[in-house]
């Protein structure tokens, strides 16, 4: 009954996009288990390219074969359109990329498919659900989109729109690869210059990053912001190696996103370290945070405030 009273009363919900594979299939287990309902036949996920969609959606449906995967292995035939084709539907769940797939498939066949597929008691989960909507003549039952933040949604007819949700999240998401760069930047000249391997844990603030230590470190943070910006006016490459691993400048480093970032540390905006370490009593540990793209300056106990999010 509460999950119920949950889904019925839900408006909108905003989370931190993490940027680690880990935290994005915990989260989207999360959401699954929060917000979606046996019943919810249409999910619309919007997002742009490297968002993180497709590891956010192995972590609500674990065991769906996506179509076009992050490896780019692509499932043909197509199992939804083979399904609309042939009017038998062999599995309940469906996976279709409409971005990927409109550019072999007119987009209303697309459409089509996904409304043949829902009335006959079938689920299906469109990612850029924003391209196929004005084909579609419905919204779906739980929008969920990923930018800088996850914004998950259940539409009524009063909204919000798919096109409104995508406005949002792809404007936003130049800020989490801006801090997610700046993180990994920021944890290479630590390791360079002040010797530390890796740090215990990592979390998520407005318009930047958060470091964790067990034990408080003996950083200079100065000194490690100046080098840090050094490196970043060095115009450097960020590069994919593996599902582990980037490059800095040419320089193997392991990474836990290694998909969402910048492609050259030029686009970083406004980097500044944050010129103490936040103790945290309830996990008693020390956070050093890193904030981007803003110009002005800020309060560090208000980051998270709602005012910077309006």
């Amino acid at each position: 009954m509460a999950i119920t009273l949950l889904q019925e009363a839900l408006m909108y919900s905003v989370y931190f996009a993490p940027r680690g594979r880990k935290r994005l299939l915990n989260l989207g287990h999360q959401i699954s288990q929060r917000y979606l309902s046996p019943l919810d036949n249409l999910v619309g996920v919007i997002g742009d390219a490297g968002a993180g969609k497709s590891v956010f959606i192995k972590g609500m449906f674990p065991g769906l074969e996506l179509t076009n995967d992050d490896d780019g292995v692509n499932v043909r035939p197509l199992p939804l359109l083979d399904g609309a084709d042939t009017g038998f539907f062999s599995s309940h769940t469906y996976h279709i990329d409409v971005r990927f797939e409109s550019a072999f498939t007119q987009i209303y066949m697309l459409a089509d498919a996904v409304k043949e597929a829902v009335s006959n008691g079938k689920r299906v989960i469109v990612e850029h659900f924003e391209l196929l909507y004005p084909y579609l003549n419905m919204n779906a039952d739980i929008i969920i989109g990923i930018g800088e933040e996850v914004i998950v949604t259940r539409p009524s007819i009063f909204g919000p729109c798919p096109g409104d949700i995508a406005n949002i999240v792809h404007k936003s998401i130049k800020y989490r690869r801006m801090a997610h760069t700046a993180e990994d930047l920021t944890g290479f000249v630590l390791e360079k210059l002040f010797g530390f391997e890796h740090c215990e844990g990592h979390n998520d603030v407005k318009h930047g990053f958060v470091l964790e230590f067990d034990t408080k470190p003996n950083i200079d943070i100065d000194v490690l912001e100046e080098k840090t910006k050094e490196l970043i006016n060095k115009n450097v490459d960020v590069c994919y190696v593996d599902d582990n691993h980037i490059s800095i400048d040419n320089i193997k480093f392991p990474c836990t996103g290694p998909r969402i970032h910048l492609k050259n540390s030029s686009e970083i905006e406004h980097f500044k370290l944050v010129k103490e370490l936040k103790y945290n009593p309830l996990t008693n540990s020390y956070a050093l945070i890193g904030i981007i793209g803003f110009e002005e300056k800020i309060n560090i106990n208000e980051l998270n405030s709602l005012k910077y999010h309006l």
